[in-house]
C-alpha cells in the first residue's frame, strides 16, 4: 500500500508539471509583451537633385510625413585633373521650410580611395568637411547636425574609407555632430570581408539591390527575394544602430538587341500608357513601335520600366522590421521628388513607416 500510494504521488505531480511550465512560459510572455516599448520612428527624404526648389507637393509631402529632417546631397567627389574634386554640387534655388533640419549628404565615388596616401586622405577630409559648411549657407542653415558620407566601398578601399571617416569624425567643426554612413546589402552581409565603418549610425539601402544590365523583367530596384538573401540576422547583429532607406523611384532601363543600353532619364511612367509608341510585353517590358530621337531610343528598343508598389514596400518593411533591434530609427525615402511622389500616397508612405513601430 505504500508504495501504490507514493506511485500515485509521484504520477500526480507529473501531470501538474506540464501545467506549471505554461503557466510560468505564460507568465514570462506577460511580462515581456508588458515591458516592450514601441520603437520611436521617424521618416523623411533624401533629396538628390542638383538644385533645391522648395516645391508645393513635395512639402506637402514632407508636412505629411511630419518630417523634421531631409538628407541633401551637397555634391559628388569624384577624381578630376587635379586629384579628387566635388561634382554637381547642390544650389539652392528656395530656402528649406523652418521646420526642417538639413542633413548633408556627400558622394564619393569608390574609386577616388584607391592609391590614396594618409597625407592625401587628410586633406580630402579637410576639404569635405569646409566645403559643406560652405555650400549649405544658401540654404540659411548655419548648422547641422548630422553628415552623411555615401560610399560603395569595397575591400580593396575599406582601409582608406574608414581612415577618411576617422579623419572626417575629428574634424572640430564636427563636434557633437552625428557621423552616418550608408550600408549597402553586400556590405552588411559581408562584415568580416567588408568591415564596420566608424561612424555613429549607418542607412541600409534597401534598393539597388539587383543586377541593372541584366536583360529580362526582373525588378533591379528591389526584390523580395534578393533582400532576404543578404539581410535577416545580419540585420539583428550589426554593431552599428541601423536606419533604413527605402526606395520611391522609378527608372526605364533601356535595352538594345537584348544588350544593356542605359537609362532613359527623361523618360516617366506616364510616356508608358502611350500603347502606340510603347507596345506592353508583359508587367514591366515595353517594345518601342518608334524612333524617339528626343530620347536617344531606337524603334525595337526594349524598355523595362522599374518601380515598387506600395504593396511591395510594406513586404520589405514587414520584414525588415522583424530583425531589427535598434528602439530608434530612421525611416528615409529615395527621394523627394514630384513626379515620383505622385504614385505614392501619404497613406502608402506612413503605413510602411508604421510597419516599423
Amino acid at each position: 500500500m505504500v508504495y501504490k500510494d507514493h506511485h500515485s504521488h509521484a504520477a500526480l505531480n507529473c501531470m501538474k508539471m506540464p501545467k506549471l511550465i505554461l503557466f510560468l512560459t505564460g507568465l514570462i510572455l506577460f511580462f515581456l509583451v508588458s515591458c516592450r516599448k514601441d520603437r520611436v520612428v521617424s521618416t523623411s527624404f533624401y533629396y538628390w537633385k542638383t538644385v533645391y526648389e522648395n516645391k508645393p507637393l513635395e512639402s506637402k509631402y514632407l508636412n505629411a510625413m511630419h518630417s523634421k529632417e531631409l538628407y541633401v546631397r551637397i555634391m559628388d567627389v569624384d577624381y578630376g585633373d587635379n586629384g579628387p574634386q566635388p561634382v554637381s554640387p547642390v544650389s539652392f534655388k528656395s530656402t528649406l521650410p523652418d521646420s526642417i533640419q538639413l542633413i548633408p549628404v556627400v558622394f564619393i565615388v569608390n574609386d577616388v580611395l584607391k592609391n590614396q596616401n594618409p597625407r592625401q586622405l587628410d586633406d580630402l577630409a579637410v576639404k569635405i568637411v569646409y566645403y559643406v559648411e560652405g555650400r549649405i549657407k544658401p540654404s540659411w542653415r548655419r548648422s547641422y547636425q548630422e553628415l552623411q558620407i555615401d560610399c560603395d566601398w569595397t575591400r580593396s578601399t575599406r582601409d582608406n574609407y574608414f581612415y577618411l571617416l576617422r579623419r572626417i569624425k575629428s574634424n572640430v567643426k564636427l563636434k557633437n555632430k552625428i557621423l552616418s554612413a550608408t550600408l549597402r546589402l553586400h556590405q552588411l552581409k559581408y562584415q568580416g570581408r567588408n568591415g564596420i565603418p566608424p561612424v555613429d549610425r549607418a542607412m541600409l539601402m534597401c534598393y539597388n539591390m539587383g543586377n541593372l544590365r541584366k536583360y529580362g523583367d526582373q525588378n533591379s530596384i528591389l526584390e523580395q527575394k534578393e533582400l532576404e538573401k543578404y539581410a535577416g540576422k545580419n540585420l539583428g547583429n550589426y554593431p552599428v544602430p541601423l536606419d533604413v532607406g527605402l526606395p520611391v523611384f522609378s527608372w526605364a532601363v533601356v535595352f538594345r538587341h537584348k544588350q544593356y543600353a542605359g537609362i532613359a532619364k527623361r523618360l516617366g511612367s506616364g510616356n508608358f500608357t502611350d500603347h502606340q509608341t510603347f507596345k506592353p510585353r508583359g508587367d514591366n517590358l515595353y517594345t518601342l513601335q518608334k524612333d524617339l530621337p528626343a530620347f536617344g531610343l531606337l524603334r525595337g528598343d526594349e524598355i523595362r520600366l522599374e518601380r515598387l508598389s506600395a504593396d511591395q514596400l510594406v513586404a520589405a518593411a514587414s520584414y525588415i522590421q522583424k530583425y531589427l533591434s535598434s528602439d530608434t530609427l530612421k525611416i528615409i525615402y529615395f527621394h523627394l521628388d514630384e513626379p515620383t511622389l505622385k504614385h505614392y500616397t501619404y497613406e502608402n508612405l506612413a503605413k510602411t513607416a508604421a510597419v516599423f513601430r
